[in-house]
């Protein structure tokens, strides 16, 4: 499986690389959305993207809807993540994540539904 973890928090990003590079995941992480976009542009293959809602630059609203306008990456399922208000968030984004969880949360937990959103699609 191959991870686009988008965060502005280095604990977070640490935490999530190396539980889904323990299981021989490969994971590329971006501090922003703007930032997550231009991995994208070079690098097509994501298997799933995991993405904070509350980052500076380009929040992850934006960044999934600028996401899913583009043919090559609307494909990806989606998981978001916040301290915020999730039914706020699920009501303020135009589109909808494929999963959309509170913060704080289980590193584990993440890992295992982005695992199943893989599995899900694959299948």
């Amino acid at each position: 499986m191959r991870v686009l973890v988008v965060d502005d928090d280095d604990i977070h990003l640490l935490i999530l690389k190396r539980i889904f590079e323990k299981s021989n995941h490969l994971v590329v992480t971006a501090n922003n959305g703007l930032e997550a976009l231009k991995v994208l542009e070079t690098d097509k293959g994501f298997s799933i993207i995991l993405t904070d809602i509350m980052m500076p630059i380009m929040d992850g609203i934006e960044f999934l809807v600028h996401l899913k306008k583009n043919v090559v990456s609307s494909g990806i399922p989606v998981i978001g993540f916040t301290s915020g208000d999730v039914e706020y968030y699920r009501k303020m984004s135009p589109i909808a994540f494929d999963s959309l969880v509170s913060k704080p949360l289980d590193f584990f937990d993440l890992y295992n539904l982005a695992k199943l959103k893989v599995d899900t699609r694959m299948n």
